[in-house]
């Protein structure tokens, strides 16, 4: 049989939960993907019930086959899929019957991996086992976004064309983990032409999974897909357990299967009892796909985007872009942050920005603070938002409140780790990087905030020591929509040459970083307690030791003048960062340039 084939002519019916019923059946809380290897039987025992309950596709019991989760190399990874497929097409080949096996790959739960790269190439190599052992169908389920698996498909789509499912797992409210909307998620993956069926797993109950899908196109060239939890899990006697509602589970399948959904199965607390009710219950009739999209409503008005990077009517400025930082204080006194406001005025300066707590110490909220500096100043005014002390709920807040203070701009930044010393008593959130944190901006703009979207931007740290690494991650995020890049303090000619590089291969929007340093313990300070800055020997030697602060400040202006020359010929524009709010320099160097 071939799969494509069969949903043209009927619903197709999966399996449900493996992990849940693997406990509930043998009494134990180890995870079942250990059993590929030392306890074959229990496997195959669980295919079968499922297969003779009405399933017509199956998932291998792989879904935590990973080198996270498994705790082991991949070469044992690998094994443990082979095995895990023997059993399952054993187990179809005993029944006598038509089964499809889908190749089942879970998330790797590596919180917060910095090595992308290692993570992506991690799933194209289990997604490859599958395909080496026979498998022409791989499921990828319970994800929260696709950016780190979407190479792996496409890579293995290209190699093989296998018939591709992706399933996602949001809240009741219809958002995943990581702040992405289900409709987001469903709509992206379909058009992505490498997927060919799409859908929600895990996470909720069949009713809200049912209410979730029924605010989704799912009148598209990709198939559907829906595998509901039994309910949500309650703890009796330090054990999860899931209400026994295999009637009612199948009455809402139904439902999704009249929304459009192609095929259906279960998630966490269904059990071989649930689809055989599924089986009896759903009407299987197939649904009918349409070509065509929604149209766009021509008589819609078109949005001026408002950035500071734009004139009024939205044309953008014909003119090198000044952005001027200015660190909000540790206490609650803000008269020199304002004084220092007032003295920008009249240099031309197109943006005032905010960070949000750099390095992990408390300072006032940068979006408070530049909502009071716009009030008082009238300045075009840019938080900072890092990902550290905000989950996607309180960064929806945030965004919406300054929407409606008239704050468009923002920076969006993963953000600096809270200090070592605090770690005790206050927790870091990274819920994601700043990549994940644009996708909630960019989905913001296109619901909540369609009439008044935001502008983001994000970092450049061009001192990275794989510049390839730094090329490809401005290049995720101008896809997650930054329209606009600031980078770290330019103080040398390679950061000037590295940040060319990265303008000719993106067509980035680039604010060079310019910090005029004003003196030898400033210099000192940044080169050997800040990360990611490239403070050379040779520019702290242009510091004498002993200069009072008219010399320091002289050499910091030069120097700031020269990297302005180094940068003039591709740079957008400049993202100033004075040290101790000694804005006054500007003037300087803004006149002699």
């Amino acid at each position: 049989m071939n799969i494509r084939e069969y949903l043209k002519k009927s619903k197709l019916i999966a399996d449900g939960s493996f992990g849940t019923y693997y406990s509930q059946k043998y009494k134990t809380v180890d995870i079942p993907e250990y059993a590929n290897i030392t306890a074959s039987q229990r496997i195959s025992e669980i295919h079968t019930e499922y297969i003779n309950s009405g399933a017509k596709l199956i998932r291998t019991n792989t879904f935590a086959s990973n080198t996270y989760s498994l705790d082991c190399s991949i070469e044992q990874v690998k094994e443990n899929i082979k095995a895990a497929y023997k059993i399952a097409k054993e187990a179809v080949e005993q029944s006598g019957k038509e089964i499809f096996i889908a190749g089942n790959i879970g998330p790797v739960p590596a919180v917060f991996q910095p090595d992308f790269e290692a993570v992506e190439e991690e799933y194209y190599q289990i997604a490859k086992t599958f395909i080496d052992e026979g498998a022409d169908i791989l499921c990828f389920e319970t994800f929260t976004q696709s950016e780190h698996i979407m190479p792996a498909i496409k890579r293995i789509k290209e190699e093989c064309n296998p018939f591709i499912i992706v399933q996602f797992c949001v809240n009741q409210y219809g958002y995943s983990e990581a702040g992405e909307s289900a409709e987001r998620l469903v709509s992206e993956t379909a058009f992505s032409k490498c997927v060919d069926a799409v859908g929600l797993n895990c996470g909720v109950g069949p009713a809200h999974m049912q209410q979730i899908l029924s605010r989704i196109n799912l009148n598209n060239n990709c198939f559907a897909t829906a595998m509901p939890n039994a309910g949500y899990p309650l703890l009796v006697r330090n054990r999860v357990k899931y209400a026994d509602n295999p009637i009612y589970f199948a009455s809402k399948v139904n439902d999704m299967a009249l929304l459009g959904v192609d095929i259906i199965g279960g998630c966490c607390g269904t059990t071989p009892d649930y689809i055989r009710e599924v089986a009896k219950t759903v009407d299987l009739t197939p649904t009918v796909k349409s070509d065509e999209t929604s149209a766009n409503n021509e008589n819609e008005k078109p949005v001026i985007k408002k950035s500071f990077f734009r004139n009024a009517d939205g044309t953008i400025k014909d003119k090198k872009l000044i952005a001027v930082e200015l660190a909000p204080p540790f206490g609650a006194d803000d008269k020199k942050l304002l004084e220092a406001a007032h003295m920008l005025k009249g240099l031309g300066v197109d943006v005032l920005t905010f960070p949000d707590s750099p390095s992990g110490r408390t300072r006032i909220d940068s979006v408070l603070m530049a909502q009071k500096v716009k009030n008082v100043t009238g300045f075009e005014v840019m938080p900072h938002i890092c990902c550290r002390d905000k989950n996607a709920i309180a960064v929806r807040s945030t965004f919406l409140g300054a929407s409606i203070n008239g704050i468009n701009n923002f920076l969006i930044v993963t953000g600096d780790p809270i200090p070592v010393m605090a770690r005790q008593v206050v927790k870091s959130v990274f819920n994601f990087d700043s990549v994940g944190l644009m996708r909630i901006a960019d989905e913001m703009n296109s619901e909540a905030l369609k009439d008044s979207p935001l502008t983001y931007g994000g970092a450049i740290n061009q001192s990275r020591r794989r510049i390839e690494s730094e090329i490809k991650r401005v290049q995720k995020k101008m896809e997650a929509g930054a329209e606009f890049f600031l980078t770290q303090p330019v103080f040398t000619a390679e950061d000037a040459e590295r940040l060319r590089r990265i303008k000719e291969e993106t067509g980035a929007r680039i604010l060079c970083g310019i910090m005029p340093l004003v003196s030898r313990k400033n210099a000192l300070f940044m080169k050997n307690e800040i990360s990611g800055v490239n403070v050379t020997d040779e520019v702290i030697e242009r510091y004498p030791e002993n200069a009072g602060r008219e010399d320091g400040e002289n050499v910091g202006v030069e120097l700031a003048k020269e990297m302005i020359a180094a940068t003039r010929d591709f740079a957008d524009g400049y993202y100033f960062s004075f040290p101790f709010n000694r804005t006054y320099l500007l003037k300087r160097i803004i006149q002699e340039v």
